[in-house]
């Protein structure tokens, strides 16, 4: 297994980098089809953050789907090894959820989830102040004060199933995974409740033409 790691704003010293070789051997166990692994180490400048002045993030590509965890501490070993847990936990729930489903004689559709679905996120808008500000970020129109920062992220997209969207998603350590589901080809969202339950959204992009 290959370790690159790369520092911004910051220095990397030989034995920090072999540190991280030793450390991350550790996740083979997790999972054998590793093969590279991204150490990613931004030294925060801002006085305020030192506490959380080394931020870590780990990338790891095998070939299954792509493995990701980050943290933040007051030093790079610290906050290596605080990344390094959260993935060890992700592949670990992910391995979980893998052993449970085993055996399924077929995968769970978006459409079959959505029926077990009986509560959706609470998308309702915030009130907006009395005294509107306009002004303009980028391509974007905003209106209020509140900040907004733009990030843009485009992904190849691989139509898949439930369950690999929900095995991906413990991989990557989010509470929502967005795919294009296998059956219906449609675009849909997978997302965390509480405990260990799941709901799903969904976009019928045949509901103008019906209308």
């Amino acid at each position: 297994m290959d370790v690159v790691v790369t520092g911004r704003h910051c220095e990397i010293t030989d034995s920090f980098r072999g540190h991280c070789e030793e450390k991350l051997a550790k996740l083979e166990k997790h999972d054998h089809r590793i093969q590279r692994v991204h150490v990613e180490v931004d030294c925060e400048t801002n006085r305020r953050q030192q506490d959380k002045s080394i931020h870590v993030e780990l990338t790891a590509f095998s070939k299954g789907p792509v493995i990701r965890a980050e943290a933040a501490a007051d030093h790079q070993m610290g906050a290596l090894d605080l990344a390094l847990d959260k993935m060890a936990s992700q592949m670990r729930r992910a391995a979980d959820r893998r052993r449970v489903h085993h055996g399924r004689r077929a995968p769970v559709s978006v459409g079959e989830a959505l029926a077990d679905v009986t509560t959706t996120p609470d998308l309702t808008p915030d009130p907006v102040a009395d005294e509107v500000i306009e002004r303009s970020v980028g391509p974007i129109d905003v209106t209020g004060d509140g900040p907004l920062v733009v990030r843009e992220k485009t992904h190849p997209a691989t139509p898949m199933t439930l369950d690999q969207a929900l095995y991906e998603m413990e991989l990557v350590g989010h509470d929502f995974y967005l795919f294009v589901d296998k059956e219906s080809e449609r675009p849909a969202v997978v997302y965390r409740r509480r405990g260990y339950d799941y709901g799903v959204i969904s976009l019928d992009l045949e509901a103008d033409e019906l209308a």
